[in-house]
């Protein structure tokens, strides 16, 4: 199954030399469910969309720096594509940006959150287990960074995942889309790397310095697995493969 990786964000060029851009990022974290899957990466946020939402058999949008209230040319031209993604019944999976632009594109609103920055690791509720779960948890840990929030959610939208902080942070539209707020394709390394990076600047400093001192002290780790192995089989369980 080629899956068509939607890259709206580019990695800070502070962190480009050491860092794969976010596209690759997703392609490695799908490879460690599944390495038979392929991938087509087409950068939305330089103008570059696909010709038919049949080039591929899914679909995946990144994060990314940018607001959606922004409503950019390449944005209004992504959510074009996202309704007839949705129209056609094909797979499709939002991240992030990507969970944000689904969500205001099909109904909903998002906007820049009074709670403040995200960062760091955080756990997720799952409220309703999906069949795509598999054997599902009660929660699971995944690197978030966000201020933006979908504060109200869109009609169609079902929350499977929740937290106090982001009570929308799972969102599902018929048996065809999926959304998630944290970054589940982050590895722990990058994660500092954003914080130390933003700390005091974007971030305000005893936020980061608290996320900080969390993820060093706590021991805890992300369920990076657990995230591969279920963004894989939503895929391949409504592609043309079954897994």
């Amino acid at each position: 199954m080629k899956i068509g990786i939607l890259e709206t964000g580019l990695i800070n060029e502070k962190l480009i030399d050491r860092y794969d851009p976010y596209p690759v990022m997703f392609a490695a974290l799908l490879d460690r469910a599944r390495q038979d899957l392929q991938y087509q990466t087409y950068s939305v946020i330089r103008r570059d969309i696909p010709a038919s939402i049949h080039d591929c058999g899914g679909w995946l949008i990144t994060g990314s720096r940018h607001g959606v209230y922004e409503s950019l040319d390449w944005m209004l031209e992504l959510q074009v594509f996202i309704r007839e993604l949705e129209r056609a019944s094909v797979p499709l999976v939002g991240i992030c940006f990507g969970h944000q632009i689904i969500a205001q594109t099909l109904g909903g609103e998002v906007v820049k959150s009074d709670k403040g920055w995200g960062v760091g690791l955080h756990s997720y509720r799952i409220d309703v287990a999906q069949e795509w779960m598999g054997d599902a948890l009660e929660q699971v840990g995944i690197y978030t960074f966000h201020q933006d929030q979908v504060v109200e959610k869109p009609p169609a939208a079902k929350v499977f995942s929740s937290s106090d902080f982001c009570p929308y942070a799972g969102l599902g539209y018929g048996d065809s889309i999926i959304t998630i707020q944290a970054h589940p394709e982050f590895e722990e390394d990058y994660e500092l790397a954003l914080l130390n990076l933003y700390d005091g600047n974007i971030v305000p400093e005893p936020v980061a310095s608290k996320a900080l001192a969390d993820m060093q002290t706590s021991g805890r780790k992300a369920d990076t697995q657990v995230l591969a192995d279920w963004l894989a089989r939503f895929f391949l369980s409504r592609g043309d493969r079954k897994i």
